[in-house]
């Protein structure tokens, strides 16, 4: 496949009012399943934006995109949590057996408590991480007003973030598959990194003398 097939197969993908709700649905329901290629639509959306004319009107654009995915991720986030507080005692034994969830749940209440909500800001680039924190929050009662505003932190950080390497993968690239699968791979980057982040232990503090 040569260069101009491989620009129209991107673009024929991305084309039409419908990539928007589709991006939107996907980014909303990976909070519950996050196998869901949310990060990868939104990137290709955004690679076939980066080199968008008056000759392609289709082609999505960056403004509505950033908007959707991230009004999409804190709408899903606020679904996740609002189930999660309500889930009573099955959600709560479901927790306790998971030593992931069990952690991230601690860790988010401390974290929170301090006012440092920069751990969902993390988990929303780790593999799963936002599930995690979001459903933590819920189960473990924590204030709407502590979480929700990290959430939308997140969000937009999460949205600019991926719109941003869709656009200059674009710009660098050229709105092909191959630019899409770099910015991609630097977008599983970022979570790996996020992740061990998240991972590594607290320092202990230093004993007063």
């Amino acid at each position: 496949m040569n260069l101009l097939d491989s620009l129209g197969s991107l673009r024929s993908l991305t084309a039409g009012p419908w990539i928007y709700p589709v991006v939107a649905a996907s980014i909303l329901l990976d909070v519950f399943l996050p196998v869901l290629p949310s990060g990868f639509l939104v990137i290709t959306a955004a690679t076939a934006a980066a080199t968008a004319t008056a000759a392609s009107p289709d082609v999505p654009s960056l403004l509505p995109l950033l908007l959707c995915a991230a009004t999409a991720s804190v709408l899903g986030d606020f679904l996740a949590y609002r189930l999660a507080r309500r889930g009573g005692a099955r959600l709560d034994r479901a927790i306790a057996r998971s030593r992931r969830l069990s952690l991230a749940q601690e860790r988010l209440g401390t974290a929170l408590a301090r006012g440092g909500g920069l751990l969902v800001v993390l988990a929303r680039f780790a593999p799963a991480g936002r599930s995690v924190v979001s459903l933590g929050a819920g189960a473990a009662k924590r204030r709407i007003k502590d979480f929700l505003p990290w959430s939308a932190l997140a969000g937009v950080t999460w949205a600019s973030y991926s719109v941003g390497l869709g656009w200059l993968g674009g710009q660098w690239l050229g709105a092909t598959w191959f630019s899409a699968g770099v910015s991609t791979l630097a977008l599983f980057l970022a979570g790996g990194l996020a992740a061990y982040l998240i991972r590594r232990p607290a320092a202990d503090p230093a004993p007063v003398s």
